[in-house]
């Protein structure tokens, strides 16, 4: 039966709340995402967005009926929950101070063949996050009750009810045995067995708001959360029930990730940042990532989204952009950027776009994810001049564009009637398109990056 369902969805930039019915975007707010400078570390401002999504749901339910909650939030964020409140800040995984457990955190770190999970800088391993908060703040780490992924504290703070879930704990964040379907070996390292609530599925009903939050929303006392689930596989989701595999789902924001799905695990290699994410379904799913969206943004240093002929001017130039512009995701995540050559400021979009569809090249060919489509969802969708770099770069697999703003949103609605009984829109093909002299540009480029020592 349809219903309107509101999806909360938490990025690193903003918050957002977003209304669906049967797929359908009827309302959408969003904020910024702020991060607060600590003690006793950099945290996420939950205070802020808790007070923008309890006002946000009471202007939408003025508008709609809800009847149901979904939350979805980045990964490499987690909360440490005592009674009522939270027992420690939500760390900001871009705090580098947890480099300092690094030493004694090894010796606990999973192997890579157990949690598919490389090693990453500051905080972007949750597990180490974990040890951090446990070593460094013992008297705030005393009062936990439960430690929550980022999804499951929103649905708790809407519920009261704790849960664990795959999609998040699957997030490399050492924390997890993809395929095994368990917790990994860090956890009893750690000692942090008894904080991890009950396994739910995203799609799990948890239980209806709690009475101050209708009260304070207006909302019916019978409204719906379910357990939710990380953003990356919340843009996975139509694609699961809509596609055969093998196909390769990029989703795009501040990151770009690579989600293959169907390819086996075996190429990958946590010295590119490869890894394995897990599906809903908790299913393994190999992984690549970088920071597109930011490395994008260094080097574009504004302007919209280029041409063809931008992109063979930049070529014919010869100028080219080596990683990393963003000091952290991907294979060359600790070598600091550099741009070879002389280009416009007209043209630092295409010399951009060139650079993020090199690297989402480049990524692909290590995890193997030679066949299938290629889907583009978020930021880069809009990109044509990306997509049809992309589809120059593979021409063996088809490009398809999903240019929806509300992309990771619309997924998650699907989690509050799974499977979904309504139709899934199609992404929109990307013809295929010469761009003069990009083999030879990407040569140069490939010969270039792989002297960068990972």
């Amino acid at each position: 039966m349809s219903q309107t369902i509101a999806v909360l969805d938490i990025g690193k930039t903003n918050v957002k709340l977003a209304l669906f019915d049967e797929g359908r975007l009827l309302w959408e707010k969003s904020a910024p995402n702020r991060v607060l400078p600590g003690p006793p570390y950099p945290y996420e401002d939950v205070d802020a967005a808790w007070s923008f999504f309890i006002d946000a749901l009471g202007e939408a339910g003025r508008e709609h009926k809800v009847g149901a909650i979904v939350p979805t939030a980045h990964g490499a964020a987690g909360a440490l929950i005592g009674e009522d409140a939270l027992a420690a800040p939500v760390m900001d995984y871009e705090f580098p101070g947890v480099e300092e457990i690094e030493p004694d955190y090894a010796k606990l770190r999973p192997p890579f063949s157990e949690s598919l999970s490389p090693k990453v800088p500051a905080g972007l391993n949750l597990g180490r996050q974990l040890a951090y908060q446990k070593w460094r703040c013992p008297d705030l780490f005393a009062k936990a009750k439960h430690f929550v992924a980022y999804p499951q504290y929103w649905a708790w703070r809407l519920t009261g009810i704790a849960a664990s879930e795959v999609t998040s704990l699957g997030s490399h964040t050492d924390l997890w045995a993809p395929r095994e379907g368990r917790v990994s070996s860090l956890v009893k390292a750690l000692g942090v067995e008894p904080l991890f609530p009950p396994l739910k599925r995203a799609f799990d009903r948890l239980g209806p708001i709690k009475p101050d939050i209708a009260a304070a929303t207006g909302l019916a006392p019978e409204t719906s959360v379910f357990c939710g689930v990380h953003d990356s596989n919340a843009a996975l989701l139509p694609y699961l029930v809509s596609r055969q595999a093998p196909f390769t789902v990029l989703s795009t924001g501040t990151w770009v990730i690579l989600l293959s799905v169907g390819l086996a695990l075996d190429q990958l290699d946590p010295r590119d940042d490869t890894l394995a994410n897990v599906d809903a379904l908790g299913r393994p799913t190999a992984t690549g990532r970088f920071m597109g969206g930011r490395e994008y943004a260094v080097i574009a240093g504004g302007g919209g989204n280029p041409d063809r002929a931008a992109l063979e001017r930049v070529i014919a130039s010869g100028a080219i952009a080596l990683p990393c512009f963003s000091g952290q995701g991907g294979p060359y995540a600790t070598t600091k950027g550099v741009i070879r050559g002389d280009v416009a400021p007209s043209d630092r979009p295409a010399l951009a776009t060139l650079y993020c569809a090199l690297m989402s090249d480049l990524m692909l060919t290590r995890m193997g994810a030679a066949a299938g489509d290629l889907i583009v969802e978020g930021s880069f969708a809009r990109n044509l001049a990306f997509c049809q770099t992309l589809g120059a770069l593979r021409p063996a697999q088809r490009v398809f564009a999903a240019d929806d703003a509300a992309g990771t949103a619309r997924g998650a609605a699907m989690l509050a009637d799974w499977p979904p009984t309504y139709p899934i829109a199609a992404p929109t093909p990307v013809p295929p398109a010469s761009i003069a002299g990009l083999d030879t540009y990407r040569d140069a480029w490939t010969a270039e990056v792989e002297l960068i020592p990972r």
